[in-house]
């Protein structure tokens, strides 16, 4: 048995929880760039039309995975935007949130790091896409992925 599984079991067990109800949840950077390849891969339109109809942002939310509800959100907002599309109603109430604290680039983190300076993040949040920006989510480029 693994270490994992004995969490989870352990977890089960104190909380009397099925094992359909314990989630995997990656790391935001994995999250990010799996919603980016995704956009990639479908194109805009049909991101679009598949994020809306799954309502992962409203399930996202129930779950309180703030930051992959927000960021959903935000690219949902940013690619209407994009496609002169209006935005979609269904989310206005979220749209008035934000997250308590701004989340950068693990690539901008770094280079913070690397040169013991602030101005990599100074530099990415003016150049952050707004409706990212709205949520405290510093994110400039979506579509130039690997």
């Amino acid at each position: 048995m693994t270490i994992k599984e004995l969490l989870e079991k352990n977890i089960m067990t104190k909380y009397r929880l099925s094992p359909k109800s314990i989630e995997n949840r990656c790391s935001f950077e994995l999250y990010k760039s799996n919603v980016c390849h995704r956009l990639k891969d479908l194109g805009d339109i049909d991101f679009l039309i598949e994020t809306l109809k799954s309502d992962d942002i409203r399930i996202y939310y129930k779950k309180k995975w703030y930051p992959e509800c927000l960021y959903l959100l935000a690219m949902v907002d940013y690619i209407s935007r994009e496609n002169g599309i209006e935005l979609c109603e269904e989310y206005d109430d979220l749209r008035s949130r934000k997250l308590s604290e701004t989340i950068y680039p693990a690539s901008v983190l770094a280079l913070c790091t690397a040169s013991k300076s602030y101005m990599p993040k100074k530099q990415a949040y003016m150049e952050a896409i707004p409706e990212f920006l709205r949520f405290n989510i510093v994110e400039s480029d979506v579509r130039n992925i690997i």
